[in-house]
């Protein structure tokens, strides 16, 4: 049985490969019985042959951000796929240093399908830490903190989360009397537990990754906001828009805006009625 905890992976906080994968933003994903030519075609990668570690990967990423002509804000980025034994035979892990934007949702559905994929990512920005696990096509569980999770199955991870040593109570709640846990730490042994594949700075360093430009995703339509704060005395704030209150909200605004200003020079100013009640 795997009992590998969140201090199993107490190495990444004095790893610079991994302060750089954070720093930057990274995505790293776990497919189960695909090859890494398999899923680079699925993520509708262009070859772009081999890298020799992520120093390869690296070195393969960055040329394509320098290219002449390159869009700043392009999101297509170098993808390094190399396969590795786990649960139940062989996975392909997939790193890439793409700002954590993931592998896109409807690739993964087909990736796992008959399978599993587990994925953790972070954005090198504020920073986001996401983690998802899919089932035979479906999202079953996702999380940014793992007390709000999401998915088919949101709470069939609890006993999981709670070994690895998220700080979480049997019903899934933030535990207040629990000691705290590295999170990414316990994530990286939450996606071991999953897929059995141990994520070391050896394993990342050394591997031969095939490379894939992968291109950049169409942006989604949006069909609403969301917003859901939970502060750190536990209440929460939810509210939900869907796009037509917006657009309307939007519409007033700018009616309002271009309405003309009307102006009545026969009534009295404000201050000219102070001044003539005080007899000044």
């Amino acid at each position: 049985m795997n009992l590998v905890t969140a201090h199993d992976y107490a190495w990444i906080r004095t790893s610079p490969l991994f302060r750089q994968m954070t720093q930057s933003g990274y995505t790293l994903t776990l497919i189960q019985g695909r090859t890494p030519r398999e899923v680079l075609r699925a993520m509708e990668a262009e070859p772009c042959g081999r890298g020799e570690g992520t120093a390869g990967l690296v070195e393969a990423d960055e040329a394509h951000r320098a290219e002449e002509g390159h869009d700043y804000w392009d999101e297509s980025y170098v993808a390094g796929a190399f396969s590795v034994p786990g649960e139940n035979g062989d996975w392909t892990l997939v790193l890439g240093f793409d700002g954590g934007l993931g592998i896109a949702a409807s690739c993964v559905e087909t990736l796992s399908r008959g399978g599993r994929v587990v994925a953790h990512s972070t954005n090198g920005g504020k920073p986001i830490h996401l983690f998802h696990w899919f089932e035979d096509g479906d999202l079953r569980t996702t999380f940014e903190g793992p007390s709000a999770r999401d998915g088919s199955t949101p709470d069939e991870l609890i006993p999981l989360l709670r070994e690895v040593g998220f700080p979480l109570t049997s019903e899934g709640e933030h535990d207040e009397s629990a000691p705290d846990v590295d999170r990414k730490a316990a994530v990286l042994a939450l996606a071991e537990r999953l897929t059995g594949v141990r994520v070391t700075d050896s394993l990342l360093q050394d591997a031969t990754y095939e490379l894939g430009l992968v291109p950049e995703q169409p942006a989604e339509e949006w069909t609403g906001v969301v917003i859901d704060i939970t502060d750190a005395h536990g209440e929460r704030l939810y509210r939900e828009w869907t796009y037509e209150e917006i657009a309307a909200a939007s519409d007033r605004a700018r009616t309002e805006a271009d309405a003309p200003v009307v102006i009545n020079y026969n009534q009295p100013l404000a201050t000219d009625r102070s001044d003539h009640e005080t007899g000044e």
